[in-house]
Order: structure tokens, then sequence, then C-alpha cells
């Protein structure tokens, strides 16, 4: 009897997803999709197609629109993108992350009493590279002039008016603003009145960012003046603002307010395109950025969850959530000892952490009748190649870690502790971005979770400009990771995770959120919605889904008791049943609830049934999609 009643809450579970009403409705278009985090930056999109261009054009377009808007990020953010190429039928990668500046190493953080490195200031900035991401992409891939596609943020620069959700972010932070002459000029025009912020409708004017603009598209002006080429006159843009006025300007601003990045420092640094990572579930490619971001948990999930029939247990049903936050809390402790930036040594394991059977290993592992505490790194070292060993087993031992799998005890003993206050913590588990989502009917398709610069930000001069805070992202002690400590000219391993799926060599998904280090738990979940529950992109990105904090978190706070993981900790969403939540404290997890339980997710699905797209932008925030 408790069988059938198992199967039957298991059936339940997935008619009601699949049946799920949504509060906003599919997109449709057969011609351009545009979707990104803001109405206005939406438009913004829409607009570069009405004037021909193709989906990188209007990405570009979205991103300048999204800096200048401060979507949880500006100019001075990072910049992380996949790109479908129809010429080719191949997905690249674009990586535009800044690096650490002179003199950023572990020892002059620890020298001012941190545990890692600063989470607001000037000292939390890597070099600016969404500026360099943009201009290279268009530059390569795109169609239209910089011109054309800064237009709609140069406008909004003149002056927008600013949405309430912005505007009162400025006034809730307006005393850390005040510490930063240039902020403060920007985002407190009422300085000495009750309200210092702009209100809401107000029409916010950034002079300095629209001058830098300016000077950008006036040197793409005058390189196509002399003969030079479309490419040649967007890059001409490039050297000015990485190595001509607007760097001095931004150097000498960051260096006025006790940051460390050289000219040197912007010179040097370059956008990269990768080659991405990517596995086959179950006849999808899925494809990811590189180690330097989270995206590989992601892939490591899927091949990990390869080896269960998820559709059996149903949608949401105890056993499914169960699987799910074991799966994930595996591929994070993975996440958080192996990963870094590829371009320094050590040489991160990544063909071994992706291998099909490293995954079999790490699935034997979870235990079906209750949270596993303990999990912590497995060894993809043998899985690299034949009789590799692991440089790092002592170290894991010292940090508390036991390799030896029949054992399953696999959690540093300091991390079973309590951390700061939850309400802290989940802000850190939550800290935003904003994503860029677009495709045309000649097959280009854009996937962009781009960051960095968000209020309160330091702005670095009379730029407009503002800097990011992505250095936190690293860490001082390789006992937490030795692939990602602090170094001059390094990346920051980063949560940042646009995702694609092609299949049949096809484009079938493109897809994003943001979230700091849910974001691969809600993009996890919202592509198992979509391949193994059938459900279109809007409902896939509205269904209720849940977060695991058995996880070190990459961003927030300076000391290691504000990063802790918080093992059997999950957080359901308020409509979770009450027999699951029942299950599920029987399992050992500590519940808590909330309506949302995901950052806005935005997603193209590809119809080639009917040759149209169909959009999805989640009922979380104020994304928004526009199709034609």
């Amino acid at each position: 009897m408790k069988r059938i009643l198992t199967l039957l809450l298991c059936l339940s579970f997935a008619g009601a997803a699949l049946g799920q009403q949504t509060q906003k409705p599919v997109l449709h278009g057969k011609n351009w999709m545009a979707i990104t985090g803001k109405p206005l930056a939406a438009t913004a999109g829409s607009m570069t197609f009405q004037k021909g261009g193709n989906a990188v054009d209007a990405a570009c377009a979205m991103l300048a629109a999204t800096c200048t808007m401060w979507d949880v990020l500006s100019w001075g953010g990072e910049t992380q993108a996949l790109i479908y190429n129809p010429k080719t039928k191949k997905v690249i990668a674009i990586n535009a992350m800044g690096v650490a500046p002179t003199g950023a190493t572990a020892a002059f953080f620890k020298g001012k009493g941190y545990s890692f490195p600063p989470e607001y200031g000037p000292l939390a900035a890597t070099t600016p590279g969404t500026p360099g991401g943009l201009l290279y992409m268009l530059a390569n891939y795109g169609t239209l002039s910089l011109e054309q596609v800064l237009a709609p943020a140069m406008e909004m620069a003149s002056g927008y008016p600013i949405e309430a959700q912005t505007a009162n972010s400025f006034e809730r932070e307006k005393e850390r603003l005040k510490q930063w002459p240039y902020s403060k000029k920007v985002f407190l025009p009422h300085l000495g009145q009750k309200r210092e912020a702009p209100e809401a409708g107000e029409i916010f004017v950034q002079k300095d960012l629209l001058a830098t603009l300016t000077k950008m598209v006036e040197t793409e002006k005058a390189a196509l003046k002399k003969g030079k080429s479309r490419k040649e006159a967007i890059m001409a843009a490039y050297d000015r603002f990485y190595t001509g006025d607007i760097a001095k300007e931004f150097v000498r601003g960051c260096q006025e307010q006790g940051g460390l990045i050289t000219m040197q420092d912007l010179a040097k640094w370059k956008p990269i395109e990768e080659e991405p990572l990517s596995v086959n579930y179950k006849g999808i490619e899925v494809y990811k950025l590189k180690q330097w971001t989270q995206g590989p948990v992601m892939l490591q999930a899927l091949n990990i969850l390869e080896n269960f029939d998820l559709k059996s247990m149903g949608h949401n049903s105890p056993k499914y959530i169960h699987t799910l936050y074991q799966t994930m809390n595996l591929t994070y402790a993975d996440r958080d000892f192996y990963y870094g930036d590829s371009y320094f040594a050590p040489q991160e394991p990544i063909k071994g952490l992706l291998s099909k059977e490293y995954a079999k290993q790490r699935a034997s592992l979870i235990q079906f009748d209750k949270n596993n505490p303990n999990i912590g790194p497995g060894d993809p070292y043998p899985f690299e190649a034949k009789g590799l060993k692991n440089p790092y087993l002592k170290l894991l031992k010292e940090r508390g870690y036991e390799m030896d799998t029949t054992k399953r005890n696999f959690a540093p003993t300091h991390d079973i502790r309590n951390g700061s206050s939850k309400v802290d913590y989940e802000k850190r588990l939550w800290l935003g971005t904003t994503t860029v989502e677009a495709a045309d009917k000649e097959g280009w398709v854009v996937s962009i979770t781009p960051s960095g610069g968000w209020n309160p930000a330091v702005i670095a001069g009379n730029t407009g400009v503002g800097m990011s805070q992505r250095m936190q992202s690293f860490v001082l002690d390789p006992e937490l990771n030795p692939f990602n400590v602090v170094e001059p000219g390094k990346r920051p391993r980063v949560t940042l995770t646009p995702s694609m799926a092609l299949k049949d060599g096809k484009p079938f998904l493109s897809f994003a959120v943001q979230g700091g280090d849910t974001q691969d738990q809600n993009l996890l979940q919202f592509f198992l919605n979509v391949a193994d529950f059938g459900m279109n992109v809007q409902q896939a990105s509205e269904a209720p889904n849940f977060n695991t904090n058995q996880l070190w978190l990459s961003l927030g706070g300076t000391k290691t008791d504000d990063r802790k993981p918080k093992p059997g900790q999950i957080l359901l969403h308020d409509s979770t049943p009450e027999e699951v939540r029942a299950q599920l404290k029987k399992m050992g997890y500590i519940l808590s609830f909330d309506d949302r339980t995901s950052g806005p997710i935005n997603a193209i699905y590809f119809d080639w049934k009917h040759g149209s797209f169909w959009g999805g932008s989640s009922n979380h925030g104020e994304d928004y999609g526009i199709g034609w």
C-alpha cells in the first residue's frame, strides 16, 4: 500500500507541474527574440533588431542598456557569453572577466585583516571586462556600427525615467555611497534633502558616462573617416577605453579612492574567445563556460542525474528533491575546491570532473534515506588520466575530508557550525546580476550573464563607470581552494553562468538566470523541467524550485564564518505540499520557505517544427522580453 501511495503522489506532482498556469505569457516570434533584465533594455534590443541588426548586435545593445540602468551591474563589471554561430554551426564562449590588479595578493589582503578580499569599495575591483567583451563581440560577430548599437544606452545616459527598484537601492545605500565622491555625485543628486537619491520616475542623468560613451563613438567615426574597416573602427574605440584618455581617468579615479588598478593592468587585459565545455544529456548537448565560472557544476550534475529515472520520481516529489539536492551538494563540493582560472597553474582536473565514469562514482555516494551532511570533494584525478595521482589528498585530509569513499566522511569538521545570521547569509547567496538572451531568424543565438559594478558601486573618477566587486570571489587560503587563490592578472572563479543547449546539431535552448551561487541550481532545475518533464519555457521558468545552502558562498562577507556551508538547509517554495515537507524533515532536512526560490530565469526555446521561437521570462524581478 505504501508503494502505491508513493507512486500516486509522484504522478500527482508530475501532472500538476505539466498543467500549471503561468503568471506571464509565453513570448512567440519568428524573426527575433530579445529578453533581458529591464523593460527599457529589452526595448533597446528590439530597436536594434528593427535597425537590421542580428542577435549579437541586439545582445550588445541590451548589455549596454542594462549597464547604463545599473541593473545590478555597470560598465566596469564583467561579461560572460555563449554565442551560437550559424555559419560554423558551433557554440563559442567569450571570456570578458576582468583580472586581479597589480598588488592584489593574498598577503596584501591578509595584512589588512581580511579572510577574503573585500565585498565593497575600490579594493574589490577587478579590471573592467564588459566594455572589452561588448566591443569584441560586436566587432567580430555583429553587423552594425558601435554608434548604432550604443544609441539607446547613450540616450538613457542623457536622462531616462528611473524605476523604483534602482532608485530605492541608491537611497538605501546612500551612507556607503557618500564615502566615494564620484558615486555621490551621480547617485545622490538631492544631497541634504530627506531623500537624497532620485525618486521613481525622475529623469536620471549620467553626464560623465554619456561623455565616455560619446568618446568611444567619436573614435569609431574618426577611424571610419580614415578608411578603417568596421571591425578596426570598433577596436579603435576599444583602445581608447583601455589605453587612452578614458583609461587614464579611470585609473586616476580608482587610485585616488584607494584602488590598485594601473594603466598596465588595463593595457595587458584582453577578452578571450574560448571553446566552451559541454556534456551530452540524453541526446542534448549542454554548453557552459570553462571552470573559471561555476558553469561546469551543472554539467557535472547532469552526468550524475543521467544515472537516475527522474521522471518516474515525479516533479518536486520528496525523492526528486532529495536526489537533486544530494547531486548539487556533490558537484558544489567539487566546485568549491577544484575550480579556478585555467590560464594559471595549477591546472584544474576538468576532464576528470566531467567524466561519465567519475559521475557514476559520485552518484553511488547518494544515500536515499537521508541527507548526508558530510559530502565533500571527490577525487577526479584517476579519471583525468590513467594512473594520475591527486596532489591534494594530504591537503584534503588536513581540512578534515576522508577520501576513502567507503567511510563517507566528506565534510571539513569546521563546516558544520552555524555562521552569520540567516538574513545576511541568504542576501549573499542571492546576490544578483542580470541576463541577456537574443536570437534571430538567421540562426545567431546569444546568452550572456554580465555582472559587476552593482550598487553600491565606486565610480572611477569622471568616467561614470562603476568598478567591479568580483575580487571577493577569490580565496586567500589554498586550503579552501588551491586553484582560486588571488594573484595579479588572474580571474576569480565566478558564479556567472550563461547556458546553451543543442539537439540534433541545432539550437534547442538558450537560458540564464541571476542569483549568485544559486544560478546553476536554478538553471539545472529549469533545464530538467523542459528536457525531462516537457514544460514550455515559461512554465519551466516559473515552476517552484528549491535551493541548497550546503556550499561555500562565493560572495559577501570578509570572514570565513560568513561563507561556511549550511548542511541540510533547504529553501523550498511556499507552495510545497505538507506531505513533501514532512518527508523531507524525516530525511534530516532543515526547511525554510519563500514565495521566491529563484532569480529571474530568461530563456529561448527553438521550435524547429514550426520555425519559431518561444521566449520565457520568469515572474520574479523586472525581467522582460519582446519577440517579433
